[in-house]
């Protein structure tokens, strides 16, 4: 594990991970509004072939509005990064960007109660996958 995310390994197929988590952040109030399939890129560009490797740009409307009101180049730190991918032995995992290590890059009293309430959304849509 990482000191910027956190994750688990996940019982299901890599398209149906990418479903689920994407119905379990809009259940936390997020959007995905990004996705880079890094697999098809790193083949359209560079011919290289890789597993599934996708990042998903979720977002909370609400609490990023939040952190934009307070900080607003805090723009450069969103949105919150959900990578699903398949490892080696064919299992998929799910990792999230751990926001309040991000944003406590972010000297600002006001971001830090933000960070928490986001870690613990996605803490939630971890814990349902």
């Amino acid at each position: 594990m990482s000191n910027f995310g956190f994750g688990k390994s996940v019982e299901l197929d890599f398209e149906d991970a990418i479903t689920r988590v994407t119905e379990k952040l809009a259940g936390e109030g997020f959007g995905v509004l990004t996705t880079i399939d890094v697999q098809a890129t790193l083949k359209a560009k560079l011919d290289k072939d890789m597993r599934p490797y996708r990042i998903l740009g979720a977002c909370n409307p609400l609490l990023a509005h939040q952190a934009i009101t307070a900080v607003p180049d805090i723009g450069l730190l969103l949105p919150c990064n959900v990578l699903v991918r398949q490892e080696e032995d064919g299992r998929v995992r799910v990792d999230f960007m751990d926001p309040a290590s991000v944003l406590g890059l972010v000297d600002d009293a006001r971001v830090e109660p933000l960070a928490g309430q986001v870690r613990a959304k996605l803490e939630k849509v971890l814990a349902a996958l």
